[in-house]
C-alpha cells in the first residue's frame, strides 16, 4: 500500500494542465470492440484505472500499439472468446468497475458478451440494471450467475425499439448505444444520459459510420448501421481533474493558471465553485485563479443558506462535492451539501472533523459546513484514503494544513489522477510518496 506524506501550509505557482478525461476513456476504450478497423486515439490519461483497462483489451484480443505518451492505436480483429470465459478475465474484469462496458460493444457485434461483477469505488450501491434492461428491450437475453458473479448477454439479431431509461445512467446509456449502432432498424432512448462524455462517444462512432441524432439531448435516436469502420479521436480534458485544481488553488491561497479546459464542456461546475467563494478568470480556454487570503459563500436572495447538491447533467457532477466540501470548511459561512446519488461517499468527513473542520454530518447523504474564514487552520493526521475523490479531497486538505500528515491507500487516488505528487510538487508542493 502506498502512502503520501504532505507538509502543509505551501503555496503554488505556475501552470497545470489536466489531463484526459477518465470517464470518457473508458467508454471510448470499450468503444474500439466495435469494428475490425484501426482505432487512434489521442490524449487518455495515463491513470490505473485506464492503463488497466488498456491491458484488459489487450488479453481479449485487441492488437494496442503506443504512439505516443499519451496515444494509442487499438485494432479487435478478433476476439478470444475462451479467455472471456477463463478464470483470469473474472479476477481482472472484475477490478474495474469501467469493464461493464465491455458488454455492449460485444453484444452489438458479436451478439453475446460476459462480464464478471465490477468492482471500482465503494461508495454505495450502483446498480447495473439499466445496462440489461436496455439489452433486453433490443432482444437479447440475460443471465446472472449469482454464485459466480457473472453476467451474461446473447442476441444474435439485436433490434432497434423504444425505450425509457429508469435512470439516467452514463455507463448504462454508453452501453446501450454501442449495442444499438449496430442493431437492425431504429432505436429511441429516452432519458439518456447527456455528459460531455457521452457526447464524445455519440461523436467518435458516427465518425466510425454511426447515425446517432439527438446527441446532447436526453432524447437519443440511433439508426442501426451494417459495421462500423476506423477513426481517430481525441479525448477532452478532465472536468474533475480542473475542478480539483480549482479548489486546490483556493484552499493553499496559491495562484494557478489551468490550461487548455474546454471551457464550454465544464457546465455548471465553475459557477458552482463561485457560488462557494472561488474567483477565477477565463482567459481564452484557460481558467486563471489569483491568490485569495479570504473567500466566502454566497447565500440565498432571502439570507438562508446554500444547498449544494449532486444532480444528473447538467447538474452538478457528485464527482466534484467532495472537493467542494473540503473548499468550504475554511470559506466565510455556511453551506449544506446534499449527496443524493451514493450513501456512502460522505463518511471521509470524519477525517476533516479530525482535521478541526466544523462539519454536521446529518445522515449518509447530507453534511453541514460551518466555514471557519481561516481563523482556525486545519491541522495534520494520519489518514486512509477510501476511494477516488474523497483521497483527493483529503489531499487538498493536507496540503492547507499546518504540519505533515500522512495519507494511505493513495492507490485509490492513482486510479484517478495523473502523477499527480509530481505535476503539483513542480508549482511548490511539499509531496513525498513511500511504497
Amino acid at each position: 500500500m502506498g502512502t503520501f506524506e504532505i507538509k502543509g501550509g505551501y503555496q503554488l505557482k505556475g501552470d497545470l494542465h489536466p489531463q484526459g478525461a477518465k470517464n470518457e476513456a473508458l467508454q471510448i476504450l470499450c468503444a474500439v470492440l466495435l469494428t475490425t478497423e484501426r482505432v487512434v486515439i489521442d490524449n487518455i490519461p495515463s491513470i490505473r484505472d485506464v492503463d488497466f483497462l488498456i491491458d484488459l483489451l489487450n488479453e481479449i484480443g485487441v492488437e494496442v500499439e503506443k504512439l505516443g505518451e499519451n496515444k494509442y492505436s487499438f485494432q479487435a480483429k478478433e476476439i478470444d472468446f475462451d479467455y472471456l470465459n477463463s478464470e483470469d478475465f473474472k479476477q481482472k474484469g472484475a477490478r474495474l468497475r469501467g469493464s461493464i462496458m465491455i458488454i455492449g460493444p460485444m453484444l452489438g457485434r458479436f451478439g453475446k458478451g460476459f462480464i464478471p461483477s465490477p468492482g471500482g469505488d465503494k461508495i454505495g450501491r450502483r446498480r447495473l440494471d439499466t445496462h440489461f434492461f436496455g439489452f433486453e428491450k433490443l432482444g437479447a437475453t440475460f443471465e446472472y450467475d449469482q454464485k459466480e458473479g457473472f453476467y451474461r448477454v446473447e442476441g444474435s439479431h439485436l433490434k432497434g425499439t423504444e425505450m425509457l431509461l429508469d435512470e439516467a445512467s452514463v455507463t448504462g446509456t454508453a452501453n446501450i448505444i454501442m449495442a444499438a449502432v449496430l442493431a437492425k432498424g431504429k432505436t429511441s432512448i429516452y432519458n439518456a444520459a447527456c455528459e460531455p462524455y457521452l457526447q464524445q462517444l455519440c461523436k467518435m462512432l458516427n465518425s466510425m459510420g454511426a447515425k446517432i441524432s439527438g446527441i446532447g439531448s436526453n432524447l437519443l435516436q440511433i439508426e442501426g448501421v451494417e459495421g462500423l469502420g476506423g477513426c481517430e479521436h481525441r479525448i477532452l480534458p478532465d472536468m474533475i481533474e480542473i475542478g480539483s485544481f480549482m479548489g486546490l488553488a483556493v484552499m493553499t491561497q496559491s495562484e494557478i493558471t489551468i490550461k487548455n479546459v474546454s471551457f464550454e464542456n465544464l457546465g455548471i461546475i465553475p459557477n458552482t465553485f463561485r457560488r462557494l467563494g472561488v474567483k477565477y478568470e477565463k482567459r481564452g480556454d484557460d481558467i486563471y485563479i489569483p491568490e485569495q487570503e479570504t473567500y466566502e459563500i454566497e447565500t440565498y436572495i432571502d439570507g438562508s443558506i446554500l444547498t449544494i447538491a449532486d444532480a444528473i447533467w447538467p447538474g452538478f457532477t457528485p464527482d466534484l462535492l467532495s472537493i467542494g466540501l473540503v473548499i468550504a470548511t475554511q470559506a466565510k459561512g455556511s453551506v449544506l451539501f446534499h449527496q443524493k446519488m451514493f450513501e456512502s461517499r460522505l463518511f471521509f468527513v470524519d477525517k476533516l472533523i479530525d482535521m478541526g473542520a466544523q462539519i454536521i454530518l446529518c445522515d449518509p447523504h447530507r453534511a453541514t459546513v460551518i466555514g471557519l474564514n481561516r481563523s482556525i487552520p486545519l491541522r495534520s493526521i494520519e489518514m486512509t484514503s477510501p476511494d477516488i475523490r474523497a483521497g483527493v479531497s483529503l489531499l487538498i486538505a493536507a496540503m492547507s494544513a499546518e504540519g505533515t500528515s500522512v495519507i494511505h491507500n493513495i492507490e485509490q487516488i492513482d486510479r484517478g489522477y495523473q502523477n499527480i505528487d509530481t505535476r503539483l510538487n513542480s508549482l511548490g508542493a511539499q509531496i513525498k510518496r513511500i511504497n
